[in-house]
């Protein structure tokens, strides 16, 4: 059942409801005080996404400020996702995978030589969907402004030494997280395309969309 079946008898505004299929991408702006509901369909699928002050693009989704402001390496119900300025720029209000990864970034067609050899080269990544989605949006948006991302069901454990993993996911079909927007953010969405490591279960997969304000 989607946000706008479950909700349509209770005065919500629905803003967006949508299925962004695997390797495809999605950029719209969340007005403060309005929620975003990311939907796992199928399950094992990672969602990278990139959060922007919707006034100020610098002012972007910090990684680092976020993990050291909550002294926790992994997102989840009650995190504060912060910009680079320390503003609040969404809450998780909701949570039913556990977990969600802000330290593996997003992979690149670089990174997949790197990783997985030269064979994977020309294979679709999502910091090429996230430059397709900066370049279609316009409005000021570009390139150098995509930086740090979550990875929404994504499961990348830290090792004892610091080093990361990419593991079988922790999520299942059907569950999400609820975002709520603490001001005007611009929304950029790259659902995953990758074949190379468990982080999809080897198998793409879509999610759904909804956004809404009371």
């Amino acid at each position: 059942m989607t946000v706008t079946d479950a909700d349509a008898m209770h005065g919500v505004d629905v803003l967006f409801d949508t299925t962004v299929e695997a390797g495809d991408g999605w950029t719209g702006e969340l007005p403060a005080g309005s929620r975003l509901r990311i939907v796992d369909l199928c399950g094992n699928q990672a969602v990278d996404t990139l959060f922007f002050d919707a006034h100020d693009y610098t002012n972007r989704y910090s990684a680092v400020d976020t993990v050291r402001e909550q002294g926790a390496a992994y997102l989840t119900t009650g995190s504060v996702l912060r910009s680079v300025d320390l503003d609040p720029l969404a809450t998780i209000v909701a949570d039913t995978c556990g977990r969600h990864d802000t330290l593996g970034g997003a992979c690149a067609q670089e990174s997949n030589v790197v990783r997985y050899g030269r064979h994977t080269r020309h294979q679709h990544a999502c910091r090429t969907t996230f430059v397709r989605q900066a370049m279609a949006w316009g409005r000021g948006l570009e390139k150098r402004d995509l930086t740090h991302n979550v990875n929404f069901f994504m499961n990348v454990p830290l090792t004892r030494d610091g080093g990361l993993t990419f593991e079988d996911g922790v999520s299942a079909p059907g569950k999400y997280v609820e975002l709520r927007a603490d001001r005007d953010l611009l929304v950029l969405v790259s659902n995953c395309p990758q074949l190379n490591n468990p982080c999809n279960g080897y198998n793409p997969t879509p999610v759904q969309l909804t956004g809404w304000r009371t």
